[in-house]
């Protein structure tokens, strides 16, 4: 087995095949309903984000104290990334903000979020889970089930609402609660509450975090409106109380390289990830990368460069990892390019295949760690 796959895992874990059950919760995104306002940190180092010809105007203090115009590191590199991929003459901070100025989230995200195989939210918790079971129970014969909190931010709702959601979808035949989530949505009572709630209920809970990618410049560019330390810090809570962390990397964005899918292997690994989601890049109607495609302003990398860079972030990620999937699909109503128009079971035993026909695997360079350099010593 070249990877470490999910499925394995949960026979492994359970003792038999078990089977997810998309819950809709009905949330929001903090990026998405003007909490994360256009110019939160642009205002806390006092830069003011202007459009000019794929380039930040930054603030600068001169001598007297007062902003001066000038241009900022990071607006340097953000205008290479809108040149490399294609962004266009217009600012892509400017691009993410609604006409009424609130946020309209991530550049892939659609309205509906990631949850478009959830059933209403208007369905109470326990009914989209009995619903699911009759449904998946019936069609497969199963008797295990994940609830899984898949759309939007599941975590950023009232702590009462949210305690009473998680409560509720602790049923008959629930082994586990995943948890879809952002980095800056964790907080030490939310987690707490998990940590008693798996105690008493004997349930697992893994939180799974979207990051996408590590770099900051690629993060910006998402319009993701958190960073690296938000995500860390996540981790190390959810880490501390005992819960398990999955985090979903999309592994073609053009703003990466493959050592950017590489060092995500890496830091991964280093902040002891329990599962990890690959993505493929999907573009849908209605989003501002949407837009900028049809516009002819964005150009997906190609199929070759998304196997590549994912079998070689395999390569160096840790091999206790369990990965639970390796390429994923899009809402096919609203999708304007997903998976290069082939089917992703077809990606997937590409990626399978390219590994095994080269002799490569998962952990194969999961040797950086734990003070490498000082292996110099010890061979002496």
């Amino acid at each position: 087995m070249v990877y470490n796959k999910f499925s394995e895992y949960l026979k492994k874990r359970y003792g038999t095949k078990v089977y997810k059950l998309p819950v809709s919760l009905g949330t929001t995104c903090p990026n998405r309903d003007g909490t994360l306002r256009p110019d939160l940190n642009a205002e806390a180092v006092g830069i003011a984000h202007t459009p000019c010809n794929n380039r930040d105007v930054a603030l600068q203090p001169d001598s007297n104290g007062f902003g001066s115009a000038g241009t900022s590191a990071d607006a340097t590199v953000d205008a290479e990334i809108c040149a490399a991929t294609g962004a266009g003459t217009n600012d892509h901070y400017h691009d993410a903000i609604a006409d009424d100025g609130a946020c309209s989230g991530c550049i892939f995200c659609g309205i509906e979020g990631s949850g478009f195989e959830t059933l209403p939210p208007e369905n109470s918790i326990r009914e989209q889970l009995e619903a699911n079971k009759r449904y998946i129970g019936k069609k497969y014969g199963a008797e295990k089930f994940i609830a899984y909190f898949q759309n939007y931010s599941n975590t950023y709702i009232a702590f009462d609402r949210f305690s009473k959601a998680m409560n509720e979808a602790c049923i008959e035949g629930i082994v586990a609660l995943y948890i879809g989530t952002r980095p800056d949505c964790i907080d030490d009572r939310r987690v707490d509450f998990l940590r008693q709630l798996k105690e008493e209920k004997g349930v697992d809970i893994v939180i799974e975090l979207g990051l996408q990618s590590v770099n900051h410049h690629t993060l910006r560019w998402l319009n993701r409106r958190h960073g690296l330390a938000e995500f860390i810090d996540a981790v190390l809570r959810i880490k501390r109380a005992g819960l398990e962390v999955c985090v979903h990397m999309i592994n073609d964005l053009p703003a990466d390289d493959i050592y950017d899918v590489i060092e995500a292997a890496k830091v991964l690994s280093a902040l002891g990830t329990d599962q990890v989601k690959c993505h493929s890049l999907y573009i849908l109607e209605n989003t501002v990368l949407g837009k900028a495609y049809k516009e002819g302003r964005f150009k997906p990398l190609s199929m070759e460069e998304f196997i590549e860079r994912t079998v070689s972030f395999l390569e160096y990620l840790d091999p206790d990892i369990v990965v639970q999937r390796l390429i994923g699909r899009s809402p096919t109503g609203r999708s304007l390019f997903c998976n290069w128009y082939t089917s992703w079971w077809k990606i997937h035993d590409m990626i399978v295949e390219k590994m095994v026909r080269e002799g490569r695997y998962q952990g194969r360079h999961f040797d950086y760690l734990n003070g490498r350099a000082l292996r110099h010593f010890r061979d002496t």
